[in-house]
């Protein structure tokens, strides 16, 4: 949609009323739209298959600005139960102005719940997250919201370097207790580990650690695959997943395993009473 002349011209009076160090920050929506980051993305992932934006079918939450660029709650919500007349395979989350745009990249399994997800993310400048689903029919919906944040690919991290490196790998696995009968069962999965984006300097060293992050997650509950997820640095320290599994009357045993970068593997595993 073009912008109208009046509209380009209250944007271009903000961007010469504002101070030079916010400039950069302020945007049309056509610029937005026509990032040539996202576009460049966009054409990877989805060649020219039409997106449509519809919130019934997909909604993003995230906070329109961030009180801490490096741990941004942000949260995925389908429209439908999986197999409920619709079925989301995949779900992709890009970050527009990140350096690594491409956030995650999750295939959902036979024992996913609901395609509805939860996590916390690093967030570079200020820009479109971008939630894309793509259904079993071959259709691509989108949802997305503008975020004010910058820096949080090279912020300091939380922990010191020896706490990191003590707790590293350790994973805890939890299931909501108090779901209805039927319904689909919330469960989280916490690793630690410090997700190096390799864009943070030493200050005493005045070096750039060296990147590590997770890098593959893959969950199962009862024998069948839950959701495989390819994710990046994007993802914030001590990496947070939320997300819900199908029921099972006889229950069963969830699995999660997790790689990362220097070729370490983790794995946790919880069994739920029937």
């Amino acid at each position: 949609m073009k912008l109208s002349s009046l509209h380009r011209r209250h944007v271009l009076g903000l961007l010469l009323a504002a101070p030079a160090a916010t400039r950069a920050q302020l945007r049309s929506a056509e610029e937005l739209e026509n990032n040539p980051r996202w576009l460049q993305q966009r054409e990877a992932l989805f060649a020219r298959r039409p997106i449509v934006e519809d919130e019934a079918l997909l909604s993003l939450q995230a906070p329109v600005r961030a009180e801490d660029a490096a741990v941004v709650p942000i949260g995925v919500r389908a429209g439908f139960a999986q197999g409920q007349g619709a079925r989301v395979r995949r779900l992709v989350l890009v970050i527009d102005n990140n350096p690594s745009p491409l956030a995650a990249m999750v295939d959902f399994g036979p024992a996913s719940g609901r395609a509805d997800l939860e996590t916390r993310v690093r967030i570079d400048e200020y820009g479109f997250v971008r939630a894309i689903a793509e259904l079993d029919d071959g259709r691509l919906v989108m949802s997305k919201r503008f975020v004010k944040a910058s820096g949080g690919c090279s912020a300091p991290p939380g922990k010191d370097a020896e706490a990191a490196r003590a707790a590293l790998g350790r994973m805890r696995l939890a299931v909501q207790e108090d779901a209805p009968p039927g319904q689909p069962l919330r469960a989280q999965l916490m690793v630690s580990h410090p997700n190096d984006s390799g864009l943070v300097m030493d200050q005493a060293t005045r070096l750039f650690t060296k990147a590590q992050y997770v890098r593959n997650i893959e969950l199962a509950y009862a024998g069948q695959r839950l959701l495989s997820a390819q994710v990046d640095f994007s993802l914030s320290e001590n990496p947070h997943l939320r997300f819900w599994l199908r029921a099972e009357p006889r229950g069963g045993e969830l699995l999660a395993r997790v790689d990362d970068t220097e070729g370490r593997h983790f794995e946790q595993r919880l069994q739920l009473a029937a």
